[in-house]
């Protein structure tokens, strides 16, 4: 694909208040750690996952989603009855009717001269989001709209550790659960819209999708038949090499789309996993370690979130400036791949 006119002109997060670090979460798991004698300290030197933040459980996902936005917005050279489109992107969602959007938009205070929606696509909602803004800008139905994510992995987070304390479970049958120990939470929101509105926007140029819905089975989440929440299971490591494989036939795509190479990029921004997923990325997409930007360290997996809250603290720290080509690599379970180029 490739964008004419649509630009991000401003991008915005929310960080949650509260921080759970990898050893406090095993502090809470010792029982199963004592009973099957795994090594303290095993969760962050395995993922690179310092701490993850959290908001309470309770707390829904438009109102953290629709705090970013109205920062988005107020952060943006636009007023908020410029929107005409308000998509709500992330896995979390208040309820399945109706739209996480239209708690969002009420929220906001936008206007009702406004398309609003849901897209779900696992972790790739947010860039989905983006690009089906700048399509609708491109092809003339809109000259601005926001897309907002709010991430609260807590409930699923203190599932899992009552899963994990309660049933019968081996070292091997732990293992789909273990992804969901590096998750976070986080909110964040862009304002998108035509360039003519936003002379110092950042300019989207295009990019490649890709699917391989084979792996559709790897990452699974839902409600559980028991009625105790949400529960996932992951295959980590069929995930990570299918994920990875996937990205690199993205990536050739997304090269000969753009016609950058692997020195184009001054930055570098993926889907935020852990240490042995950017690792292997970087590696087999032949990319320079040193332009990486990450944020997993201290957010953990976002979800949605994790890609632009990633670009918004490397814009934020001055690892991205102005007139810099950023590489956006996202990918979401299911699989599918979205990589973007950004001209910042």
């Amino acid at each position: 694909m490739k964008i004419r006119s649509a630009v991000i002109d401003s991008l915005s997060y929310v960080s949650p208040p509260t921080a759970w670090s990898s050893e406090l979460i095993e502090q809470k798991l010792a029982p199963l750690y004592e009973r099957l004698r795994l090594p303290e300290g095993r969760l962050e030197l395995m993922t690179g996952i310092k701490e993850r933040r959290f908001w309470e459980s309770d707390v829904r996902p438009s109102e953290i989603a629709a705090e970013a936005g109205r920062k988005a917005i107020a952060e943006s050279g636009l007023a908020p009855e410029q929107m005409e489109v308000c998509i709500h992107s992330s896995v979390c969602r208040d309820m399945l009717e109706p739209a996480t959007a239209s708690f969002a938009h009420r929220l906001m205070g936008l206007s009702p001269n406004v398309q609003v929606f849901d897209v779900s696509n696992a972790c790739l909602g947010f860039l989905n989001s983006i690009s089906l803004l700048s399509s609708m800008i491109d092809s003339g139905q809109i000259k601005a709209g926001v897309v907002v994510s709010g991430e609260n992995g807590k409930p699923l987070l203190e599932r899992t550790i009552q899963i994990l304390l309660e049933r019968d479970l081996t070292r091997k049958t732990i293992k789909p659960f273990f992804a969901n120990l590096t998750i976070g939470a986080g909110a964040v929101a862009a304002v998108v819209c035509h360039e003519s509105l936003s002379p110092k926007g950042h300019r989207i140029l295009g990019g490649s999708v890709m699917a391989d819905t084979s792996a559709n089975d790897l990452c699974q989440g839902d409600s559980s038949n028991a009625g105790g929440g949400l529960e996932m299971q992951t295959d980590s490591e069929e995930m990570l090499q299918a994920g990875v494989s996937l990205a690199k036939r993205t990536w050739d795509a997304f090269k000969g789309e753009l016609g950058w190479n692997e020195s184009t990029a001054d930055r570098v921004v993926c889907h935020q996993v852990g240490a042995a997923h950017q690792r292997l990325l970087f590696d087999t997409l032949g990319l320079p370690h040193e332009k990486d930007f990450s944020s997993y360290q201290t957010f953990g997996n976002t979800g949605s979130a994790a890609l632009p809250i990633t670009l918004a603290k490397a814009a934020e720290e001055g690892a991205v400036k102005a007139g810099d080509k950023v590489a956006l690599l996202g990918i979401g379970s299911g699989l599918n791949c979205l990589m973007m180029g950004v001209e910042w």
